[in-house]
């Protein structure tokens, strides 16, 4: 089961892909992370996919990460008294908070948190950004607009409001009963929606402990003017290029691509680049030459993990699609500029102040990049070693061992982490014997080939990564 790639796959189960026998098939083709989306479904259609993904998991012997993605806040328009109405650039057209029966001149607005932030010259998004009104006036119940970019408008579509933070708490009453369920069953990763700061990742820490790691997803502007605070503040982050496109300019969502990635890549948090990403697979059995290339770019720029959405959810050919992905990521690794684009940038991801972790890693790069080991193994508690080595985009298979469970589940998301479930060892020689067996067990190396072995002495202990040692199968 070992995988010849070092950038994860993360999938989404929906109605498409929820019989046992296919989850286990997706998984054999290359899933990594499942991703339940808490937007659809009811509570019990997302246990019976995490039971299937645990007897998978279970049966193969290797950890599953499982990761919960909350809904958010969702901000919506009222209803229509006639049925969908068109705006014409140039007209007037009111927004209220009081009901409304909504009509070609005015709509409710059900959102006070809305109208408590706009100001006079403001703009809002109406449906996906399709609709755009300027604020001529406003108050704490009304909104006075001059129609700039106009079209047809229906009952209750989404509304964004760009440049605005909004005083509202990324967590609704609906994402804390799902976050509750997530927890029950069990899942390694939480996805928080509507992250705007990193007091917003704060707030569901405190509900979540350490039960589960938060995935920031970054899809409001407002949370990039904090982006350093919010990577921070998170254990990973999504790149939610969807939803970043609709308040942000469309050319404006490649470079701020490519600038998270490499924010991320920085502090050490695995990054996730998503939405869209083999979109026409929904219908077409095969992606578009740009679809592809939209992948291999993410791959390129070291991304931890690249997302299927819809494409295994609700399309028609799931399992072509990761197949698809899992042969993209193959062909970029195996070339050899992108060996060179990750040395040309790992420079520029040196943590500004190093500690001892920092320089027994940055140690272990260099002897990995002489040596050319069969692996590197990582003696971890916690993961934080494992996540650690990862940052450091070395050239060769990381073997991450750890007693916890909960810890081999999560690393399954880090860039070329192979993650284990072993027995708790307490001295560096256990460790020691452990790893030439298991370098040569899992397939990564066979007698006489050198290893590099990383840990933290005394055991059990987070944040001690002090040793490196070199052995020989």
């Amino acid at each position: 089961m070992r995988r010849t790639r070092n950038a994860k796959i993360v999938a989404t189960l929906g109605p498409a892909s929820s019989d046992p026998a296919l989850i286990e098939q997706l998984f054999l083709a290359g899933v990594d992370v499942f991703r339940l989306n808490f937007s659809h479904g009811v509570a019990d259609d997302h246990r019976a996919r995490a039971a299937a993904l645990r007897a998978v998991e279970a049966k193969h012997g290797r950890p599953i990460a499982i990761l919960a993605d909350l809904q958010g806040p969702k901000l919506r328009v009222g209803t229509f008294e006639g049925g969908p109405v068109q705006l014409a650039e140039g007209q007037a057209f009111r927004l209220q908070l009081d009901p409304i029966a909504g009509t070609a001149q005015a709509v409710q607005l059900p959102h006070p948190e809305i109208f408590a932030a706009l100001v006079p010259g403001a703009e809002l998004l109406l449906d996906d950004g399709k609709l755009r009104l300027k604020v001529e006036r406003c108050d704490a119940k009304s909104a006075d607009t001059t129609v700039l970019v106009g079209g047809k408008l229906s009952d209750r579509k989404g509304v964004n409001v760009p440049g605005v933070v909004l005083p509202i708490s990324a967590l609704t009453e609906k994402d804390r009963r799902d976050l509750a369920v997530a927890l029950e069953i069990g899942v390694d990763w939480v996805a928080l929606s509507f992250v705007q700061r990193p007091e917003d990742i704060d707030e569901a820490r405190a509900l979540v402990g350490q039960r589960a790691s938060l995935v920031a997803k970054l899809e409001k502007p407002a949370a990039i003017e904090r982006l350093d605070e919010v990577i921070a503040a998170a254990d990973a982050v999504m790149v939610a290029r969807g939803d970043l496109g609709v308040e942000l300019p469309a050319e404006s969502v490649p470079p701020l691509q490519k600038r998270i990635v490499r924010a991320c890549r920085k502090k050490g948090r695995p990054v996730i680049v998503a939405t869209q990403m083999l979109e026409s697979m929904i219908d077409s059995p095969v992606p578009t030459r740009a679809e592809a290339s939209d992948v291999a770019t993410a791959v390129y720029d070291g991304a931890d993990a690249v997302m299927l959405s819809a494409e295994s959810a609700s399309g028609k050919h799931p399992l072509e699609a990761v197949r698809i992905m899992n042969r993209i990521i193959e062909r970029v690794e195996a070339d050899p500029l992108y060996r060179q684009f990750l040395e040309a940038s790992q420079s520029a991801n040196l943590p500004g102040q190093t500690s001892v972790p920092d320089a027994v890693c940055c140690a272990m790069r260099r002897a990995v990049a002489l040596l050319r080991p069969a692996a590197i193994v990582c003696a971890t508690h916690s993961g934080a070693t494992s996540f650690r080595v990862a940052r450091e985009r070395a050239e060769a298979p990381i073997l991450s061992l750890t007693p916890q469970r909960s810890a081999a589940r999560r690393l399954v998301l880090a860039w070329g982490v192979h993650s284990l479930h072993v027995s708790e060892v307490t001295e560096f020689n256990e460790v020691r014997m452990l790893a030439g067996d298991l370098v040569r067990r899992e397939g990564f190396g066979q007698a006489g080939d050198p290893y590099v072995a990383i840990a933290g002495v005394p055991f059990g202990q987070t944040g001690t990564t002090n040793l490196m040692h070199i052995g020989i199968v």
